[in-house]
């Protein structure tokens, strides 16, 4: 079966205006950018798109806006998570979901459940959710990992539970999980420093947040990476080891946002408590991008 999840993932940004309303001709410019250049599919609403601090009424309107200027070129996949499970479940039930390939559900953060607690909440997920289920595991933000024993779990009891966003930035716990999962569900890497390393091991691919500003530079590596040709991808991983380190040495998605304002795609601005890049960074973003050849 085509796996609508294989290669290169972006969790797009959700460029601002001055005044901090959507900027909606810079989304739809970088959606496209990402299209022509490579991009797999799409991932709306996660992290890197601000999505806690985009209103309800603001990501449905994101939502139709992308799915217009996507025109059905790519899979999408729609954000749908939190902390509180009935209200994730009631957004998956009021939420049209037929433009979408899968859902990206984020393990609940802050609440710090056990592994029963993460097992129970994504049982209820799955049984509600009509398309598939991506799982997300960020312990980064979470503030608690969801062990591979777990995510193992539902994998193998739910057919709609078909790959993890793996972001613990931990090798042995990618490894575990490609070691032991069933035949056909999909690691993808969420760290963009290990994502070559991942699919060398078996992994699907990554969904990736330098991906949506060098999309074909990196999307190439990744393709390279799943055909086995080891040398020829990492050249590129070399390349653009530094741009990855930049972009989240202050936070994400400003240091992002940096890097798609010097491609002329969007403004730096982030609504608060994020604060965009500072000069500094910005500085060090534009001196790694007039040596980086992007084709």
């Amino acid at each position: 079966m085509n796996n609508p999840f294989l290669g290169t993932g972006v969790a797009i940004v959700t460029p601002f205006n001055d005044d901090l309303t959507v900027d909606y001709k810079a989304l739809e410019n970088i959606v496209e950018y990402n299209i022509t250049n490579g991009t797999d599919y799409i991932v709306i609403s996660g992290t890197t798109g601000e999505s806690v601090t985009v209103t309800k009424q603001e990501k449905k309107e994101i939502v139709t806006a992308i799915i217009k200027y996507n025109k059905g070129r790519l899979p999408l996949v729609l954000g749908i998570g939190g902390n509180n499970t009935v209200a994730v479940v009631e957004e998956i039930e009021n939420t049209d979901l037929s433009a979408f390939a899968g859902i990206l559900s984020v393990a609940p953060y802050y609440s710090k459940p056990t592994q029963e607690g993460f097992y129970q909440h994504f049982k209820v997920v799955a049984e509600a959710c009509p398309v598939p289920v991506i799982l997300y595991n960020v312990p980064g933000r979470t503030a608690k990992n969801m062990s591979p024993e777990t995510t193992l779990r539902l994998a193998k009891d739910f057919d709609n539970v078909v790959a993890v966003k793996e972001a613990g930035n931990n090798m042995g716990q990618y490894l575990q999980l490609l070691r032991d999962k069933p035949e056909n569900f999909s690691v993808i890497s969420g760290d963009d420093d290990l994502a070559l390393g991942v699919v060398l091991a078996g992994g699907a691919g990554v969904i990736s947040v330098i991906g949506q500003a060098l999309p074909k530079a990196f999307s190439t590596m990744i393709n390279l990476g799943l055909e086995g040709k080891a040398k020829e991808a990492y050249d590129l991983h070399f390349k653009m080891m530094d741009i990855v380190s930049l972009i989240f040495a202050e936070n994400n998605p400003a240091g992002v946002k940096a890097v798609l304002s010097q491609l002329n795609l969007c403004a730096t601005t982030v609504r608060l408590p994020l604060v965009p890049a500072t000069d500094q960074l910005q500085k060090s973003i534009e001196a790694f991008l007039s040596n980086f050849d992007k084709s």
